[in-house]
């Protein structure tokens, strides 16, 4: 599949995003680094192209969710806890679609877009909203690699390995704390209760 889309160019990197988006994972931003190292000219091309590649590939779990998402959500978590997310939702709903979307892997965006499906965000602006951070992300990272070159990734990656012990420990933290957060959902679901964050 690489190897047929890749040497397409701007169409390549626009159906690469269509893909990851869509279907199947694929190192988007490395890819989209090696066609910005290669052709500095059209960096802003490739930037636009990935993003509204992504924000096309996007509209598969938006579907999805919109279809049947709803009854997918109310077998796990109560009315209540539904319409509360459905209106913390609606408050900021582009920015909470956006903001996903600028964030780089592993950020679980298509959990975000199928939330957006099932609370019935509209199509126009959950397309924008996708287009918009992706196109953010991935311009910063094309100025990164323009400005500093292709080796800052590996730079980052030695810096990683150096520090691998912070590195872990903060990654251990994260987790133990997302841990928290989820048995807390989980056990307040049951009970069909708020908890004490979620109160105005």
């Amino acid at each position: 599949m690489l190897a047929a889309l890749k040497p397409l160019g701007v169409w390549g990197i626009g159906a690469l995003a269509v893909i990851d988006s869509a279907a199947i994972p694929v190192p988007i931003d490395a890819l989209l680094i090696d066609y910005v190292v290669h052709d500095k000219s059209r960096f802003l091309l490739y930037c636009f192209m990935a993003a509204l590649g992504s924000a096309i590939g996007s509209l598969l779990p938006y579907y999805l969710g919109r279809a049947g998402g709803e009854l997918f959500l109310l077998k796990r978590i109560n009315r209540q806890r539904y319409e509360q997310m459905r209106d913390r939702f609606e408050k900021q709903e582009f920015l909470a679609i956006m903001i996903p979307a600028m964030m780089p892997p592993p950020t679980p965006v298509k959990l975000f877009e199928f939330a957006a499906g099932v609370f019935e965000m509209k199509p126009l602006w959950f397309f924008s909203a996708i287009c918009i951070g992706k196109f953010i992300r991935f311009l910063i990272w094309a100025i990164i690699t323009i400005t500093y070159g292709p080796t800052i990734l590996h730079t980052i990656t030695k810096a990683i390995h150096a520090h691998l012990s912070y590195v872990l420990g903060f990654s251990g933290v994260l987790i133990v704390l997302l841990l928290v957060f989820v048995l807390r959902k989980v056990f307040d679901r049951r009970r069909g209760t708020t908890l004490p964050v979620e109160e105005n």
